[in-house]
């Protein structure tokens, strides 16, 4: 397939007016071809025309329909081949095995939520049937279910070209709701976001929906996001990325005279917590699992473990011992982009050059484009609760370890923390009590808590929670991953005294059966 550098608006193919974007291989420094103008405020009025007329409709489609449409894109992007990986690696630096597991994951989570659409559990349907004679008044036919908020502003993010992208799971749970999506792609991986759009544009046609169902606008900047997100026709926004774009976005949203929910993952520090008994028995294999999870992929992960907290003593003398030791074995990787390696230098300077912070460790360095080195440092608890700047997120490989005088210090900490995607016991049966002391403070700092691993790593799947207090994200009762994500683009409609004939047929008699519902408060199949 080749790339065109044009925008997707609908059917449509454009070549817009603004500045070009250019991917960069990050590896090299070499600019990509082809070049992509990005879109203005008439792509913009374009693509959200687009999306608001095929609202209704695609909100009305039957639950089989939706489902085969997702599945639809995976095949499609299945389909592209070695194209896409190949693509994809020149503009991420990311190796084929990473690329070719993320391809997995975006196929997997579309066909995931293609079986979510039809359990149809996510339409919550409550039935409170007619009580005509109830005295001293009677009852209306009530019934209620979820409909789909309407189109969608999804934006590409930067360390997750497909997962977290152009079809990833923002995308995926807003179709799979029965919203219209438009989506700005990342100006990292034009190219990429290309052939997966065009993807998801085939599947469109393939499946007869209406043509707004998607598109793709590419652009530099904040004017092209600001306006998608101000335009009045789009009623959700789904963002992955930094504190100060996510902010800006929910600033320009609750600014609209119709102000809508933006669902931002932001910032977190994934704090892991190193309890005494499972330093004294195991530290030196904790210590070689942390320096994996934290220099994996460059520590470009949202989850990566960015905050380590322990106990002084002989313990955790040996756990950094061991640390210092695996980490100067560690390769440094390509970064996703010039602007994130800056970001990720500027972070590691200021944490070299404060004076209440001491190096512990780095991986080996070499000389080429964009490289990011591996660090591990240390502070005092003291220090950490005085110093606000040591809770600032670095993105990619680096993460500061804080000492503690005793577990009480430990829980001071860990209650000044900010809100987290994911916090982490490191426990033995000896540290059970201590870990009893922690969970409830844990529970409400993190949409996520874990004993006994890293968290590096996201399970796509029904049970799993990827989002938590702000700044983690911008709303702590939604998650990006795992089927609950279809909640986000949905609202509650309750129908009452319809005749049968008005309904929406997954709330008629007829069609009851078709998944589990409330009557009377009771659930029924």
């Amino acid at each position: 397939m080749n790339l065109t550098g044009q925008l997707l608006i609908g059917q449509n193919n454009l070549v817009a007016t603004g500045d070009k974007v250019w991917a960069t291989n990050p590896a090299t420094g070499e600019k990509l071809e082809p070049g992509y103008h990005g879109g203005g405020l008439p792509e913009v009025d374009q693509a959200c025309a687009l999306a608001e007329a095929a609202s209704v409709a695609f909100r009305h489609t039957s639950l089989e329909q939706r489902a085969i449409f997702l599945e639809t894109i995976a095949a499609e992007i299945e389909a592209i081949g070695a194209p896409l990986v190949e693509r994809c690696m020149l503009e991420t630096g990311l190796p084929q095995a990473r690329i070719e597991g993320e391809r997995g994951r975006t196929c997997g989570q579309l066909r995931l939520f293609a079986s979510v659409v039809r359990a149809g559990e996510w339409l919550d349907r409550r039935i409170e049937p007619a009580m005509p004679e109830r005295q001293p008044l009677p009852r209306a036919d009530l019934r209620q279910q979820n409909i789909a908020l309407g189109p969608v502003a999804v934006f590409g993010a930067s360390n997750f070209p497909l997962a977290f992208s152009v079809a990833g799971g923002d995308t995926a749970s807003a179709l799979a709701a029965g919203c219209p999506v438009v989506v700005k792609a990342h100006s990292a991986h034009p190219g990429t976001s290309e052939l997966i759009g065009r993807a998801v544009q085939t599947a469109v046609a393939k499946c007869h929906l209406p043509e707004g169902v998607f598109s793709l606008l590419y652009g530099s900047g904040t004017v092209l996001g600001q306006a998608l997100v101000s335009d009045a026709r789009i009623k959700a926004v789904g963002f992955t990325g930094s504190r100060s774009g996510g902010l800006a976005l929910m600033a320009t949203a609750q600014a609209r005279p119709q102000p809508i929910p933006v669902y931002a993952e932001m910032s977190s520090i994934n704090p892991v917590f190193l309890l005494p008994q499972a330093m004294a028995s195991r530290g030196a294999e904790l210590a070689e699992g942390f320096i994996g999870s934290l220099s994996m992929g460059a520590g470009q992960f949202c989850t990566n473990p960015g905050l380590l907290l322990a106990v002084r003593g002989e313990a955790l003398d040996n756990f950094l011992q061991a640390a210092s030791k695996a980490i100067v074995n560690v390769a440094a990787q390509t970064m996703l982009t010039p602007g994130i390696h800056k970001a990720y230098l500027q972070g590691v300077s200021a944490l070299a050059n404060n004076a209440k912070v001491k190096l512990q460790g780095c991986g080996e360095i070499r000389l080429a484009p964009n490289l990011c080195q591996t660090h591990l440092f240390t502070t005092t608890a003291n220090d950490f609760l005085a110093d606000k700047s040591l809770t600032d997120e670095v993105f990619g490989a680096c993460s500061l370890l804080v000492v503690c005088d005793d577990l009480a210090q430990m829980a001071q900490v860990a209650t000044q923390l900010e809100g987290q995607l994911t916090a982490t016991l490191q426990m033995d049966d000896d540290d059970l009590e201590a870990a009893k002391k922690l969970l409830p403070v844990l529970e409400e700092k993190a949409g996520r808590v874990m004993v006994n691993g890293w968290p590096t790593g996201v399970e796509v799947c029904h049970a799993m929670v990827h989002g938590g207090p702000f700044p983690a994200t911008s709303d702590a009762r939604t998650s990006s991953v795992g089927s609950v994500a279809i909640q986000r683009f949905l609202r509650p409609v309750c129908y009452q005294n319809l005749p049968q004939g008005l309904l929406p047929e997954t709330l008629r008699e007829e069609n009851l059966v078709a998944s589990s519902y409330l009557m009377d408060g009771k659930r029924v199949g």
